[in-house]
C-alpha cells in the first residue's frame, strides 16, 4: 500500500514539474524574456520560483492589454486589432496559469489524504 503512494506521489510530482516546465516555456514565449528572471547556468530548477516569475509575467500582460484598451477607447491609437489581440493573450495566459494552479492544488488535496 505505501508503494503505492509513493508512486502516485512521484507520478504527480513528475507531473507537477513538467507542467512547471511546460508553462515556463509557454511564459518565455508569450512574454518577453526581460519579464522573468532567466536561470542562471547550473542552478537549480525552482517551482515556486517559476511561478511567481509565470504570475508576473500574466499579470504584465493584463497591464499591457488594459493600457492598449484604454489607449483605444481615448482615442490615442486606434490598433483595434492589437489591443483586442493583445486581451486575447493575456486572457488566455491567464487561464493556463489557473490550470497549473489547480493541478498543484490537486496534487496538494492528494497529499494531505495520505494517511501518516
Amino acid at each position: 500500500m505505501a508503494n503505492e503512494f509513493a508512486g502516485l506521489i512521484k507520478a504527480d510530482l513528475a507531473s507537477l514539474n513538467n507542467a512547471a516546465a511546460e508553462l515556463a516555456q509557454h511564459a518565455n514565449i508569450i512574454a518577453p524574456a526581460a519579464q522573468f528572471n532567466a536561470p542562471q547556468p547550473g542552478a537549480t530548477f525552482s517551482f515556486a520560483q517559476t511561478m511567481q516569475d509565470a504570475v508576473a509575467g500574466v499579470n504584465a500582460q493584463d497591464v499591457d492589454a488594459g493600457q492598449k484598451m484604454a489607449d483605444v477607447d481615448a482615442g490615442r491609437s486606434d490598433d483595434l486589432v492589437g489591443a483586442m489581440l493583445a486581451s486575447q493573450e493575456a486572457s488566455l495566459s491567464f487561464q493556463m496559469l489557473m490550470q497549473v494552479r489547480n493541478k498543484v492544488m490537486g496534487a496538494v488535496d492528494e497529499l494531505i489524504k495520505l494517511p501518516l
